[in-house]
């Protein structure tokens, strides 16, 4: 498969205007924000009440913007940092668990599980580069966690997102010594996949206070994440690499088992845009381009803007228990794919992958 070079990245028109920040820490020239959060002061003690934790978290947030700018160097971690008060708040959270959109408030570290299904250590599956991501990614270092938030009926990994595969127990410690091989074996970022990253929020937090290398983060979500975890994000996560599944809250739910998932995902699309930077993809569905291919280009187009970087995906196959719907069990039709595109063209979007 081709791979593109750094100086193919570099010149792509598409690219500069969508990830400047993301070619800068490539270059060298920037840090990746975990390395940033590490120096990044905080007064707090762990004893304080969550509210308190949050209100110091957003006013961090607020001035990060300045503090990003003035640290250049990478030093060693504080033992009071933004990235220590994340990883506090992030552990209140796994303890009445509201990372996703279900908010079940389970206490993970007791053992209990939600809808996820996930524990208090990561589910591990595998890791390694990966040549198929969109080309500025790639090698992009992807780790693979057991556990979903949603329940798309067509998955193509749903022997680890529905735990067909259990994973194997590790902690952040171990974690981190697979993301430092990552890096040392020529990946150009971590990319946080699934299943979905949402259940292992907290832990990546932690994780990243263990890496030694320096390394840009991906977060790869579908996007069914709460308030809670785009906060935690926010300040921490260099790359969203984002799906936009749905158009409407029917399929959604229909689909996916995802209630309110237009409302979580343009949520937490806008302040992926506010607080990092931001590659979307849209699986075109057999059957969807009116109900959801259209709204999904319309919204980010009017909210996001024409220069939004989309990979539009024509590669959908019909998967696990995709014959429960008719539509779904077929590829896409040749004028379905030219109509998704004539869409995107319509609605003005300029940076399509």
């Amino acid at each position: 498969m081709w791979r593109a070079t750094f100086q193919d990245v570099f010149n792509d028109e598409g690219v500069k205007i969508a990830l400047p920040r993301y070619i800068e820490i490539l270059k060298g020239k920037k840090l990746p924000k975990y390395i940033i959060d590490r120096q990044y002061p905080a007064l707090y003690t762990k004893e304080m009440p969550l509210t308190e934790l949050w209100k110091i978290h957003q006013k961090m947030l607020k001035n990060y913007p300045e503090f990003e700018a003035k640290t250049i160097d990478k030093k060693s971690a504080l033992d009071s940092s933004f990235l220590s008060l994340k990883s506090d708040i992030a552990e209140r959270i796994i303890s009445s668990c509201t990372f996703c959109e279900r908010r079940c408030k389970k206490n993970r570290l007791l053992g209990e599980k939600g809808y996820c299904g996930c524990g208090k250590n990561f589910s591990f599956s595998s890791a390694f580069p990966h040549f198929g991501e969109e080309p500025e990614l790639v090698p992009s270092g992807t780790v693979f966690t057991c556990g979903c938030t949603i329940k798309c009926i067509h998955c193509q990994n749903y022997e680890i997102s529905q735990w067909y595969d259990k994973g194997l127990e590790i902690n952040p410690k171990q974690m981190a010594t697979t993301v430092d091989n990552l890096k040392n074996s020529g990946c150009r970022n971590l990319n946080m996949v699934g299943g979905e990253p949402t259940p292992n929020t907290y832990l990546w937090i932690k994780t990243m206070n263990e890496v030694t290398v320096s390394i840009p983060t991906i977060w790869n979500s579908n996007s069914y994440y709460s308030l809670e975890t785009a906060n935690l994000l926010a300040g921490f996560i260099d790359v969203y690499l984002l799906d936009f599944k749905y158009g409407n809250n029917t399929c959604a739910q229909e689909i996916s088992d995802a209630p309110n998932y237009f409302e979580a995902c343009t949520r937490n699309h806008l302040m992926a845009k506010e607080h990092g930077e931001l590659i979307i993809r849209v699986l075109v569905l057999p059957g969807h381009n009116n109900c959801c291919t259209r709204p999904i280009l319309e919204w980010i187009a009017k909210n996001l803007g024409e220069w939004t970087r989309v990979n539009l995906l024509f590669q959908y196959r019909p998967e696990w228990q995709a014959s429960k719907r008719k539509e779904l069990t077929r590829k896409l039709s040749r004028d379905e794919i030219n109509e998704a595109l004539k869409i995107a063209k319509e609605v003005g979007l300029k940076n399509i992958v």
